[in-house]
């Protein structure tokens, strides 16, 4: 028998925490364009679509994501886009750097300066993925939760697949190569604080994403279906494609938090998220 006293209760580990990190310090190049009467070319993602600046629209829908403690926005130093404009759940900080790897790299010092553990889980998104729902963060923290590793929105690839070479006249075909167990890697990707920035501490900016990342730690992440709209904004052509599928989802004056996998009876109140004037 214990000789502790009947009321002695045993400390339990707290259970981990869900963030979120939007690496928001990049420039964009190759989508760079000049919204109509503007003087200055806008980083990507702070560009005009469906009538809001592009990382609005991705805030919006981690906004529906009940079960997040915050949201961090990892902006280069100087950037006063977020200034005096508060967002639900969401705070920025100029953790910024001139590498992906840097950015998510200072954004996780940041959460555990505030607080976050080395447990918790993070969900690392592009900021120019801004046609994510709410729906498809959720199920990734349902698969993932629970996972040893981690894992990853991902969307199985459906076009043939074909290397290149240098040749005559151009570029030409090398290879057809088999798709049946290619994907596209996708954002959000989760995995734990603590085992992420060590993976992003020794890779470096050779790590492309998070789960390039933790790849070279030798582990191996787990992919869970998303959807070929949560393409990322890339090319001046794609904005016209996201303003479509925006402009189709707020169809009835509605938002919806982008929970556009319920269908249009599923419709709710306009987000609040949109109810205040976007930062100049």
């Amino acid at each position: 028998m214990s000789d502790l006293p009947p009321a002695y209760n045993p400390a339990r580990p707290m259970p981990a925490r869900f963030w979120a990190l939007l690496p928001c310090a990049g420039q964009g190049t190759r989508a760079l364009r000049a919204p109509p009467g503007a003087g200055a070319v806008l980083p990507k993602q702070y560009q005009p679509v469906a009538g809001q600046p592009m990382v609005l629209h991705t805030l919006a829908a981690f906004a529906g994501v009940a079960r997040l403690s915050g949201t961090l926005v990892a902006v280069a130093p100087g950037d006063t886009f977020f200034d005096g404009a508060p967002h639900p759940g969401s705070f920025a900080v100029p953790c910024g750097g001139p590498t992906r790897a840097e950015t998510v790299l200072g954004g996780l010092k940041a959460l555990l300066g505030r607080g976050a553990l080395d447990e918790d889980w993070v969900l690392v998104h592009d900021a120019a993925r801004c046609l994510v729902t709410t729906a498809q963060i959720d199920a990734l923290i349902d698969a993932c939760q629970h996972d040893s590793v981690g894992g990853l929105l991902a969307h199985k690839l459906a076009d043939t697949l074909k290397t290149a070479t240098d040749g005559p006249g151009g570029v030409r075909v090398a290879a057809t190569v088999d798709r049946s167990d290619k994907w596209l890697a996708q954002t959000p990707q989760m995995f734990r604080i603590g085992a992420l920035r060590r993976a992003l501490e020794q890779v470096g900016a050779a790590a492309t994403d998070e789960a390039s990342a933790m790849e070279a730690m030798g582990l191996r992440p787990r992919l869970v279906p998303g959807g070929a709209q949560n393409f990322k904004v890339t090319y001046p052509e794609d904005f016209a494609l996201a303003e479509a599928v925006l402009a189709q989802r707020m169809h009835g004056a509605t938002l919806a938090r982008f929970g556009g996998e319920r269908g249009a009876a599923a419709a709710e109140p306009i987000n609040p998220f949109f109810a205040r004037p976007a930062p100049r």
